[in-house]
């Protein structure tokens, strides 16, 4: 947990990021939550599975998959399609804040596949996206999503919800 939140800490500050709090993901889980804990998951994973990756970009590719910047419950017409289109609205965001390798730009962008047509090109993505489903379900169904998670970011004053 301690590299994804070294790289939470530099992307926070350095960005749009904390506005992602403001946002509902799935369930209750807000998109920053929501994306800390495919990071946090991603790595897990890889561990757990004895895969080889690079870990940083990784991490920052899991931190930066959901940044469209726009609560997608708000009815409008063209969040219809959400699914569809937020991996091309995130990326545009990230490469607008961010100097993102190769490898990031492709988790993001194919995050969602296969509603994202094209498929992973490296296995960072690929882990990425099998871990955002599995995190994406269990937010649906679960309240108040990854309890011992949101416990480890309020120790160190990350809140994962807007406050006020």
């Amino acid at each position: 947990m301690n590299l994804v939140l070294n790289h939470l800490f530099v992307l926070i500050n350095n960005s749009r990021l904390k506005k992602t709090s403001s946002y509902i993901q799935h369930g209750n889980t807000s998109c920053l939550l929501h994306t800390i804990a495919v990071a946090h998951y991603s790595i897990k994973a890889v561990k757990f599975l004895g895969i080889e990756c690079r870990e940083n970009e990784l991490i920052r590719g899991a931190l930066l998959h959901d940044y469209f910047l726009y609560d997608w419950h708000d009815g409008l017409k063209e969040r219809r399609i959400h699914g569809f289109t937020h991996p091309s609205a995130a990326l545009k965001n990230a490469d607008k804040d961010f100097e993102l390798t190769v490898v990031e730009k492709d988790i993001i962008k194919k995050h969602m596949f296969p509603l994202t047509v094209i498929p992973p090109v490296c296995r960072e993505s690929w882990i990425v996206c099998a871990v955002d489903k599995v995190c994406s379900l269990y937010e649906t169904f679960r309240k108040n999503a990854y309890p011992k998670l949101r416990f480890i970011l309020a120790r160190n004053h990350i809140s994962v919800y807007e406050e006020g």
